[in-house]
């Protein structure tokens, strides 16, 4: 069995919804705890808080998807910060901006284990947001998935889609993944058949008490290995992660942890 349709799991939540697996994203279904969601209606928004003119929106050229929030540019000046705790104004800005999506409504575990009932909008087969119906534990009331580098606007520009510090759906990280910490990537297949999951960049902690980067860093290796217990363990390392096919990626998400081993 060719073992790379099953490799890029990140967007199993999201393309499962859809009922079929693209190219540009196939993938098995990851239990993310992000995605585990309680009764928090009291979070979801219910109107965009985010407020951009459409002479502000049309001079974006760039959507970077952050741990915690997907970021509007206009080259190098920051047209909208939409944090993922405010599901309408991120769906707003993009449909503003990109048009009318496909949309699918989705009922608890018709995306995969684990995940929420909500409502899942794509633009051009390249980016993806399934709106929680409540939000998740970690406070998340969206879950983003970048396919590709770039999506055509309404009035037929182009925007480019990166993950933090510019990554792009076809990019190479071999590099980032030699340097990365164990408990930041996680491999998945064997030999030809090899991909990753790579942690960009870490968010969605469960308390805003922890400890600073260069903590967790130097503990990585040590929480790889000893993930085998409850509580703050078993979710992994939270954030914006990187799919790969071999070293090239294929997936940008948030919230997507790495050696996430909490069910349901």
């Amino acid at each position: 069995m060719n073992l790379r349709p099953a490799l890029a799991i990140g967007t199993a939540v999201l393309t499962a919804v859809v009922g079929t697996v693209g190219a540009d994203a196939s993938g098995i279904v990851a239990a993310s705890p992000a995605s585990a969601a309680e009764d928090r209606s009291d979070l979801v928004s219910s109107r965009p808080a985010v407020q951009v003119t459409n002479r502000e929106l049309r001079r974006v050229d760039s959507i970077e998807l952050d741990a915690e929030s997907l970021v509007f540019r206009d080259g190098d000046d920051t047209v909208a910060d939409v944090s993922m705790r405010d599901s309408r104004s991120t769906v707003d800005l993009l449909g503003r901006l990109l048009g009318t999506p496909s949309r699918t409504q989705t009922a608890a575990g018709d995306g995969g284990a684990c995940f929420p009932a909500g409502t899942t909008s794509t633009w051009g087969g390249a980016i993806r947001v399934a709106a929680l119906r409540t939000p998740a534990a970690v406070g998340n009331a969206v879950e983003i998935r970048v396919l590709k580098s770039s999506v055509r606007t309404r009035i037929g520009s182009r925007v480019e889609l990166t993950g933090p510090g510019g990554v792009q759906v076809g990019d190479d990280v071999a590099d980032e993944l030699h340097d990365a910490p164990a408990a930041d990537k996680e491999s998945y297949g064997s030999g030809d058949a090899r991909a990753w999951q790579l942690l960009l960049e870490p968010g969605w902690e469960a308390s805003d008490d922890d400890g600073p980067r260069s903590e967790h860093d130097a503990d990585a290796d040590t929480h790889a290995d000893e993930r085998h217990g409850d509580g703050d363990d078993e979710q992994g390392s939270n954030g914006v992660s990187a799919l790969t096919d071999d070293t090239e990626v294929t997936v940008i998400g948030a919230p997507m942890p790495v050696h996430a081993r909490r069910s349901c």
